[in-house]
């Protein structure tokens, strides 16, 4: 799985979240003592922001952006669809592993994110190079299909 690699954007196949974009944060491509099979780390959102015009003031482009709701999971690598876009958002820093095992951790790891998402979606002409700035772009847009 040399495609899947940190800071690839992924659409999500199945679950809960099926239809949905997510980051890659860390691969197992061995598995784990738990999970025998390979498997990612990622970090997406639920909810993505929504849309907003040339015209809207500034007040209300930021209370449009601030629906953003992520999550963190566990994912099997067949249950996750590698796209072109890579992203340069530092995800390791925001998502502990160990913070996953207890659901009030979880809940603050949730909380982290969605300021990390909410800066880079505010932020995106920021990006170094034109590729990860197509990445964000693409990341922030709602699926359509």
């Amino acid at each position: 799985m040399a495609i899947i690699k940190s800071g690839k954007v992924v659409v999500v196949l199945q679950g809960r979240y099926a239809g949905k974009k997510a980051v890659v944060v860390k691969t197992f491509e061995e598995g784990s003592d738990d999970k025998r099979f390979s498997h990612c780390l990622i970090a997406g959102i639920d909810r993505p922001p929504r849309k907003v015009t040339r015209g809207m003031s500034k007040q209300k482009v930021e209370k449009r952006s601030k629906c953003i709701k992520p999550f963190v999971k566990y994912v099997n690598v067949r249950h996750i669809f590698p796209t072109r876009y890579v992203v340069d958002m530092d995800l390791k820093k925001a998502v502990d592993e160990a913070d996953l095992v207890d659901e009030k951790k979880k809940v603050d790891v949730k909380k982290g994110l969605k300021k990390v998402f909410e800066d880079r979606y505010l932020n995106q002409k920021t990006v170094t190079s034109e590729k990860k700035a197509a990445g964000s772009s693409y990341f922030f847009k709602k699926l359509s299909f």
